[in-house]
């Protein structure tokens, strides 16, 4: 061990104090050509407008994301309690939001993450303005997500496991029966705040899923991007012989599909187990 009073002559001088630089000291460095890729995200960047109160939307698209596709979040600022008045009042600043999301590295999709939000303000008006502020991107949201999943599963008559209030799954189960989809049941939690959307554990989603399931069901669709169901999709799927939607599983798979990425991910149930298509865009 080197004793402290000889350790400044035992450690080597940095090049910074030998240096010696004082204010308005002029520097030139030495030409030099860095070496240069196509970045990490090479394949596909990917941007997510969320509620400012979202609790599971962001780890769950990070843990879904596969090699060399980015991941962008922006965050809209949103009340703490979700009602229809509330999220209709979300597309007064979406084009700020897009426009914010990487405008220089101009992500391939940006995607407003609110299935209630999308229900309610309707998905064409998501994507006028969403355009308004990434014209370069293609335009889409979580509700156009979550029918992509079920038609490629060839679902029909499924049933609905919600967080929200009575009044948002009455929009919704009128939204998918304007889709095309028998909505044998649908269920919510009666739920107020996005917070509370969050602290659900995912072994409670499990339970609801399979107290709610129905024989005539053919899929099962957990709704909301504020939810931890991800976790439990796989064991849902093994206890109930069905595929499961999830609200973020579902906007993930499109657009990945939209941006031209078909991968087959392991461990988010067998709609990222089907042999990958891309689809067209929206908008």
């Amino acid at each position: 061990m080197i004793p402290r009073a000889d350790l400044s002559r035992a450690l080597p001088k940095s090049r910074s104090s030998r240096l010696m630089f004082k204010p308005g000291q002029s520097l030139a460095s030495k030409p030099r050509t860095p070496r240069m890729d196509c970045g990490r995200h090479h394949r596909a960047q990917l941007g997510f407008i969320l509620m400012s109160t979202d609790l599971a939307c962001e780890a769950d698209v990070f843990a879904m994301a596969p090699e060399g596709v980015g991941v962008h979040i922006t965050r809209l600022k949103t009340e703490d309690r979700t009602t229809t008045e509330t999220l209709a009042d979300h597309i007064v600043h979406m084009a700020d939001a897009a426009s914010r999301l990487q405008p220089d590295m101009r992500p391939d999709v940006v995607c407003y993450g609110c299935t209630s939000g999308s229900i309610v303000n309707g998905e064409e008006r998501v994507f006028e303005e969403i355009r308004k502020g990434a014209p370069w991107a293609v335009p889409m949201c979580i509700a156009t997500g979550v029918v992509d999943a079920l038609r490629e599963l060839d679902a029909r008559k499924i049933v609905v496991g919600t967080p929200y209030l009575d009044e948002i799954n009455v929009a919704e189960a009128v939204f998918l029966d304007e889709k095309g989809f028998d909505v044998v049941d649908i269920q919510g939690l009666n739920l107020k705040t996005g917070l509370e959307f969050g602290k659900v554990t995912p072994g409670y989603w499990k339970e609801f899923a399979i107290e709610i399931d129905d024989p005539e069901a053919d899929a099962i669709f957990l709704s909301c991007s504020g939810i931890r169901a991800l976790d439990v999709i796989e064991e849902i799927e093994a206890a109930t012989g069905k595929p499961v939607i999830t609200s973020n599983q579902a906007q993930f798979w499109s657009c990945l599909r939209r941006a031209g990425i078909a991968d087959e991910l392991e461990g988010f149930g067998q709609l990222f187990s089907r042999p990958g298509e891309t689809l067209r865009p929206t908008g």
